[in-house]
């Protein structure tokens, strides 16, 4: 089987949880034996990385893409609906670099708006191989944290809409993503759910343990949307008259830094081998986002046997439950701060069986050899009807 995969980018040579996943598509995808002909791009000051660069990135063996495209994504200032201009133009000039393979391709997997280009192109007739695509969570459509962010998300809703309408298939990681798709006009027979998955090497091996204090993580940039707000207003509230840790892991401005012994910020942490010792030695990870598809920071954390506060957005409830730690029904101050509360003096061993079924759940049902076999099976099935 041939696909045309085409992203905004894979890490690390554009960083993300968007750019991970397409990256562990790229790989994943190659070893179950199917040729993959990968169009990415990286920001304009960045240099294109070389053929070999991009397959030594992701594969430890000789295994390489069966093709690789690399791109400059467009920089058109900083202008209302920059962002959706720029986003157009990549896809124009995605189809320059494929239109005249498009008939060698089984499938065609389009992350974002990757492949607008070639949507409008087939609406049109132009012959080619059925489209799937993908916008993760549909944030756009999701509970905005903001009056800012709800403008934001107003300009996206109606060029996501089109694409997704105009799309022969659309990828959901499940739960309430698809729930919005279905409310967008897109018929149970073009969803295809697929979860996210985890890269077999972050999986722990070591025996778990309980802190004394418990310590918690949050990891993510700074944004609106993630929660932080909401988080550092409890955090001043309780973290003196309460016994635990407080580890904030990513690039938190200063300004929005609390002072206290208690809370340690260490930065941006792209040292794999840093970031999980750091998590090993954590118990609780805390997601507190007010939107979010199916969170690389939540599958990474229970990988590493930790249980997890998160509110139900996206497809978060295909990972927390009560058996792996507290998922919140949306972000509500009290409730965040209750669920702290309760783990940090919840009895050892209740925690420990958090985070022990927390890593069973990824293990079994969430390496990417199994989602990668799980998305094969689904395009052989729509490319054969």
């Amino acid at each position: 089987m041939k696909i045309l995969l085409l992203t905004d980018g894979i890490t690390p040579f554009k960083l993300g949880g968007m750019q991970k996943h397409s990256a562990n598509l790229a790989k994943y995808l190659t070893l179950a034996g199917v040729e993959i002909t990968l169009v990415h791009c990286v920001a304009q000051e960045k240099e294109i990385p070389s053929d070999d660069e991009v397959n030594e990135s992701l594969f430890s063996s000789q295994q390489k893409l069966n093709k690789i495209i690399g791109l400059k994504f467009p920089s058109m200032g900083k202008a209302p609906g920059h962002y959706l201009k720029e986003s157009y133009r990549y896809s124009e000039m995605v189809f320059e670099k494929v239109k005249d393979e498009l008939d060698s391709y089984d499938f065609i997997y389009g992350k974002g708006f990757s492949a607008w280009k070639l949507l409008q192109k087939k609406s049109k007739g132009m012959k080619m191989a059925p489209i799937g695509v993908k916008f993760h969570g549909y944030e756009m459509f999701q509970k905005p944290p903001s009056f800012r962010a709800k403008i934001e998300q107003l300009f996206l809703r109606k060029p996501v809409k089109w694409n997704t309408l105009n799309s022969d298939f659309v990828f959901s990681y499940g739960a309430k993503i698809t729930e919005l798709i279905r409310e967008l006009g897109v018929g149970d027979d073009k969803i295809i759910s697929i979860p996210s998955g985890i890269d077999n090497a972050w999986i722990r091996q070591s025996k778990l343990k309980v802190n004394s204090p418990i310590r918690f993580v949050f990891l993510g940039r700074y944004e609106r949307r993630k929660g932080v707000e909401e988080l550092n207003d409890i955090l001043n509230d309780i973290i003196e008259n309460n016994e635990f840790e407080f580890h904030f892991i990513g690039p938190i401005p200063k300004d929005k830094q609390i002072a206290s012994k208690k809370i340690v910020y260490h930065g941006v942490m792209q040292d794999k081998e840093k970031l999980t010792r750091l998590l090993d030695d954590a118990d609780v990870l805390v997601c507190p986002s007010h939107s979010e598809g199916m969170p690389n920071v939540i599958l990474e954390g229970m990988s590493r046997g930790m249980a997890v506060i998160a509110t139900d957005v996206g497809a978060v409830q295909l990972l927390v439950s009560e058996k792996v730690g507290v998922l919140l029904k949306e972000i509500d101050k009290e409730e965040l701060k209750q669920a702290i509360l309760s783990l940090s003096n919840l009895e050892p061993g209740k925690l420990l069986e958090m985070k022990i079924n927390s890593l069973e759940l990824v293990s079994n049902a969430f390496k990417w050899e199994r989602i990668a076999e799980q998305l094969i099976d689904k395009v052989k099935e729509v490319i054969n009807d």
